[in-house]
């Protein structure tokens, strides 16, 4: 992906209306007791929202820059090793039911993806959800992956400030299919920022 023009700093005070993430948050809150698998960073508000309900939440902080580029440098046949010691210990006992990817897929070469969404697959439940923000109808985006959190009425906003940009990939929903380890779409919402919302269901 090569570097394009910088832009002026995101606005971080701005919100964004994520409908499908707020339709994972309502579910979140029927009392059933759930395992998140949040691939960003842990977050105030975001451990907030899911300590309303009976979650256990895994935090695999993959959203910096050096690990979104180890995962894109790594030889084929290392990449399912890779993706493995990226993510948080495996315990059988508790299979993933929720991944939140934020906008990691916008980073990842195609081969990364699936190397990722399929170790995810390995520790995740039959009917498992995965929500994710793909760019859609801009050209470029954000030189490293947002910061999002959640605000009030589970609407988002990014607290990055990245000011650079790169040309975005502009996933369309086919390759998501392909890409995504086995988790299909499910929904998909096209957002006022020009990005797209997605929900992926792991097939039961």
């Amino acid at each position: 992906m090569g570097r394009a023009t910088a832009r002026p700093p995101l606005e971080t005070s701005s919100e964004l209306n994520a409908p499908l993430f707020r339709l994972l948050a309502d579910q979140l809150g029927d009392g059933s007791r759930r395992v998140v698998l949040d691939l960003g960073a842990a977050s105030t508000s975001m451990l907030s929202m899911l300590g309303r309900s009976p979650c256990r939440v895994e935090i695999a902080d993959l959203m910096r820059a050096d690990e979104v580029a180890r995962l894109n440098a790594a030889e084929p046949e290392d990449m399912a090793f890779l993706a493995e010691s990226l993510l948080p210990r495996h315990d059988p006992s508790y299979p993933v039911d929720i991944v939140l990817c934020w906008d990691l897929p916008n980073y990842l070469q195609p081969i990364a993806l699936s190397a990722l969404m399929k170790a995810i697959v390995t520790r995740s439940r039959p009917g498992a959800i995965a929500h994710a923000l793909v760019v859609y109808s801009e050209r470029s985006m954000p030189e490293q992956p947002a910061r999002f959190v959640p605000v009030d009425g589970y609407r988002l906003a990014n607290r990055s400030t990245s000011s650079s940009e790169i040309a975005a990939p502009r996933f369309t929903s086919e390759a998501l299919n392909q890409h995504m380890g086995g988790f299909t779409i499910d929904r998909v919402r096209l957002l006022a920022n020009g990005m797209q919302e997605y929900l992926f269901c792991l097939a039961e």
